[in-house]
């Protein structure tokens, strides 16, 4: 790391505060972080969730969803681990990691509100509530979305649990149904409902657990009844997305096709051509004909960076909601936090490490590979 940014940063006693790049404007971040990355090296990997900010996206050295990003990371031989994405994501990252490699979260502040929606405590409580009725671990097998914190896949380790994708909730609940007669879900309802429906499960039979309401709001009869309890939790940005939406679009564009995440509620998943992940969506829109349209019901800076993708070939894609919908706080993670982030690690100084405690860490372990056995 000769170098003049190398020079200037590495004496500097303790960590470089945040407070000095908050009136920086964006774009005089980006040379900067060039800068960084270039002294750094192979010594440290910048990690980009699809539905991170442009200006963030295009530093990462590797890109993907929450769970290829941490399988990709794992793999290289970089010390540290730069995750420009949300708290859960970076602690998959460090369960999955070698113990050599430090994941870092640039802004410790960007979380996921749907995995906030579903802690340990209430989910404990949930699991006690329904031992109240029947034995849940002789008859229930808790599934959590892969967005959701690492004490839920402890606890889902610890119950004869596993963690599911959107990629692969189908193949994880047939797992779980061969060995248990129900599946409490978490955190989100419209992955669990959506996926039991493939199944030809009854909507009847998949009923939703309000946490805040004593014994999740059901009846011991509907506890008993029930195939899968949804947990009540949501994505504040696929929620956004409404089947009217896609009804006004068709009018339009009659020869169009709608494509959605399954993080969409129940109503649009059916008016939708095709329902799938992150990447099922790029890869949908990728391999489709030229001049295609396409109605996206994801997140926005995915749907803006596609549209400028296939413009060339003649595709038009076209974000579901008619009002501006993004991950706001994946989007904490901006310019000036990671500017921050590497030239700290240039200094010599480790800012923001994700360290999921190691008991923890192993009994979550435990349902990744579970899950990757499964998938």
């Amino acid at each position: 790391m000769e170098n003049s940014l190398s020079g200037t940063l590495s004496s500097t006693l303790g960590p470089i505060k945040f407070d000095q790049y908050k009136p920086l404007a964006d774009d005089d971040c980006q040379p900067r972080i060039l800068a960084a990355k270039k002294a750094l090296g192979k010594r440290a990997v910048i990690l980009g969730h699809h539905y991170q900010r442009a200006d963030v996206y295009r530093h990462a050295d590797l890109v993907g969803d929450s769970l290829g990003l941490s399988k990709l990371a794992s793999r290289t031989d970089a010390d540290y681990l730069i995750f420009c994405g949300v708290h859960f994501m970076a602690e998959v990252a460090d369960i999955l990691s070698k113990p050599t490699q430090t994941v870092i979260l640039p802004d410790m502040s960007a979380g996921c509100s749907m995995a906030d929606m579903a802690n340990l405590a209430k989910v404990e409580r949930a699991w006690r509530e329904i031992g109240e009725v029947i034995d849940p671990d002789d008859k229930i097998t808790p599934i959590t979305y892969i967005n959701s914190a690492a004490d839920l896949k402890a606890f889902c380790g610890e119950h004869g649990g596993i963690v599911c994708t959107s990629s692969n909730a189908r193949s994880i609940l047939q797992w779980a149904f061969a060995r248990r007669e129900k599946v409490l879900f978490f955190p989100d309802q419209h992955l669990g409902r959506w996926t039991g429906y493939l199944m030809d499960i009854p909507l009847a039979e998949m009923l939703v657990w309000d946490p805040d309401l004593p014994m999740g709001g059901l009846t011991v009869q509907q506890i008993k009844m029930a195939k899968v309890l949804l947990w009540k939790g949501h994505c504040s940005v696929h929620q956004m997305f409404q089947a009217s939406h896609i009804l006004r679009w068709r009018q339009q564009n009659p020869t169009g096709a709608v494509i959605s995440h399954p993080e969409c509620n129940f109503e649009v998943c059916k008016l939708s051509d095709y329902v799938g992940s992150t990447d099922y969506i790029l890869k949908t829109i990728a391999s489709s004909a030229p001049g295609t349209r396409w109605l996206v019901g994801t997140e926005l800076n995915l749907v803006n960076r596609m549209a400028e993708e296939f413009k060339s070939q003649g595709k038009v894609v076209q974000f579901m909601a008619p009002t501006v919908c993004m991950c706001s706080t994946m989007a904490r993670i901006d310019p000036q936090h990671l500017a921050w982030t590497l030239e700290n690690l240039v200094a010599g100084n480790v800012v923001n490490p994700i360290k999921v405690p190691q008991r923890e860490a192993d009994l979550a372990r435990i349902t990744l590979d579970r899950m990757l056995a499964v998938s």
